[in-house]
């Protein structure tokens, strides 16, 4: 039999997904260095897939309690935003498929931007229904954090475009009409919730960009709205902008 070449192994094992086919076997066999290093790395991916994928499960488990209770649009909710200095609170509520597997999905605090982008993609082309809820500026200084973060929620699952019959919301209580389960670090706990940590991470993140374009001297691309040292040196600079919270402190010693 013609020894295969390092390329036709590695076009091979990208094929591959079962530790038991026979090509495994016989580049194990192989003594070439090349081929046992594309053995390890097929090896170590294998793994990693396998252990995203337990992790996913183990995020199932407020998703399949609800859907044994006779529960199916489950909307995972979420919001980002409640600490900056700048810019809106953003909530979304997603509802995801029973059937539905996004590979790396996580709470979008423990991702990279680039990996946010890429499962922001992932939720969008399988979630049953996407809604985003935004409350700005002005009307967290009227109503507070807290209850701004509630309203956000709210707008979020009246934008759903399917109509949920079950709740799971990261460490809010709604007492909304639906059945909800509020969960500590449902972010890394549940998938639905998961999901929309993600969407309202990328939707806002994409918002202060704009608002950079508008007031580039706080430089809202980079920090979001949050009170990093260059964002302080600004407000002490050019003062608060249209978008700045002005009931947070140090804005109001500003003001």
């Amino acid at each position: 039999m013609k020894r295969l070449s390092i390329q036709e192994v590695k076009t091979i094992l990208q094929t591959i997904e079962n530790q038991d086919d026979p090509f495994l076997a016989q580049f194990k066999n192989d003594t070439r260095k090349g081929v046992q290093q594309l053995l390890a790395k097929w090896q170590k991916n294998r793994e990693q897939e396998l252990a995203d994928w337990d992790h996913y499960q183990s995020m199932m488990k407020y998703e399949n309690k609800a859907r044994v209770q006779g529960y199916n649009m489950i909307a995972g909710i979420d919001e980002v935003g409640r600490g900056p200095l700048a810019g809106p609170v953003v909530s979304a509520a997603v509802i995801l498929p029973a059937n539905c597997y996004i590979r790396g999905l996580n709470d979008s605090k423990k991702l990279n931007e680039n990996k946010r982008e890429e499962l922001y993609e992932h939720i969008k082309t399988q979630a049953i229904s996407i809604g985003i809820g935004v409350v700005d500026a002005n009307d967290i200084d009227q109503i507070n954090i807290y209850e701004a973060t509630k309203k956000s929620m709210q707008l979020a699952i009246l934008n759903l475009n399917v109509e949920p019959d079950f709740l799971l919301i990261d460490a809010v209580k709604l007492n909304s009409i639906y059945p909800e389960e509020s969960i500590v670090k449902g972010d890394a706990n549940s998938v639905s919730i998961a999901a929309a940590s993600i969407i309202a991470k990328v939707t806002r993140d994409r918002m202060m960009k704009k608002f950079h374009q508008l007031y580039p001297e706080y430089h809202f691309d980079k920090n979001m709205g949050y009170g990093t040292q260059i964002h302080l040196d600004a407000i002490n600079e050019y003062g608060p902008c249209e978008i700045h919270r002005k009931t947070f402190a140090p804005i109001k010693k500003e003001i």
